[in-house]
């Protein structure tokens, strides 16, 4: 079905091209067949049912793809809300493979990951000598997203000055390499996430306001896992299979594992149940986790 799908994309891309009543006939029947297809159920691997490459049949996250469902039309900024590990990133995935950028590239930056000091570089390059170590010329994320979506993730940790250069870039679709004085234009759709609450940065001084507004043009907000106990048993079943694929260890799931598993509270939510399955399937002698070999502290508040 993906592969019809790509090709269905394919020829609304060049619709365009056809004679005027042909055109509108045909795009119209392919944004009616494309919407479909977006905003239904499908599969995402080993016949696990989701949408956007998501599983999520509880009403948070069914709300969730209704959002996404109309958000991939545009090309709008996009800000991510939801805790660590609630899977900010595959939204960011969701919105470029099925918006109308999917064939450039999807470019993920986790801005708490790199220096203070090193993030304008790495954002926006830098040139040969623009200081100690640029033994060369370096293309920036930014420019490498050109065409494509720019993902920042955990912009809350974005320090104030770089924000003010990231407006900039944003409002103008500029960049200048550190050390450099050659201005480029880039392209780029971007994606931002963060588990802070970015209002009480303002607040605080932390984040600018005018860059919030910027960002949150429009917002989707992950649940935590807890707020999905329906989901837990699905995607403990989907990470176990896809553990199993990717050569790590796998198990089958005991009916009292199942129920353990959804009596947690989860604090850090999807990664760490990916986290605890994998760790307590590597060390299920006879190929199940029982109850007994989830190290969960604490049930569900």
């Amino acid at each position: 079905m993906s592969r019809i799908r790509e090709e269905m994309l394919d020829i609304l891309d060049h619709a365009d091209r056809l004679p005027a009543p042909e055109r509108r006939e045909l795009a119209a029947l392919l944004r009616g067949w494309v919407s479909a297809q977006a905003e239904g159920e499908t599969e995402i691997e080993g016949g696990f049912a989701g949408r956007f490459g998501m599983i999520g049949a509880a009403p948070s996250m069914q709300r969730v793809f209704e959002l996404l469902a109309k958000i991939v039309r545009t090309e709008a900024p996009v800000l991510v809300l939801g805790e660590t590990g609630t899977g900010k990133e595959l939204i960011a995935a969701a919105l470029h493979q099925n918006g109308s950028r999917r064939k450039g590239p999807l470019v993920a930056v986790n801005c708490a990951a790199i220096p203070a000091t090193l993030l304008e570089a790495e954002l926006f390059g830098h040139v040969k000598g623009a200081f100690t170590g640029a033994h060369k010329d370096r293309k920036g994320y930014a420019e490498s997203a050109d065409g494509g979506t720019l993902f920042l993730d955990e912009i809350g940790e974005m320090p104030l000055e770089m924000q003010a250069k990231l407006l900039r870039f944003l409002q103008d679709g500029e960049i200048r390499q550190v050390g450099g004085n050659e201005v480029r234009n880039v392209d780029v759709r971007l994606v931002a996430a963060t588990n802070r609450s970015l209002q009480d940065q303002i607040r605080k001084g932390a984040f600018r306001e005018d860059l919030y507004f910027r960002l949150a043009v429009l917002s989707v907000e992950l649940p935590p896992l807890r707020d999905r106990i329906e989901d837990i048993e699905p995607l403990a079943r989907f990470i176990l299979w896809r553990n199993g694929e990717e050569g790590l260890p796998t198990a089958k799931l005991s009916d009292d594992a199942v129920a353990r598993l959804t009596t947690f509270a989860w604090p850090g939510n999807i990664r760490q149940l990916q986290n605890e399955l994998t760790r307590a399937a590597a060390f299920s002698g006879d190929g199940t986790i029982q109850a007994d070999a989830l190290e969960l502290d604490a049930p569900a508040g």
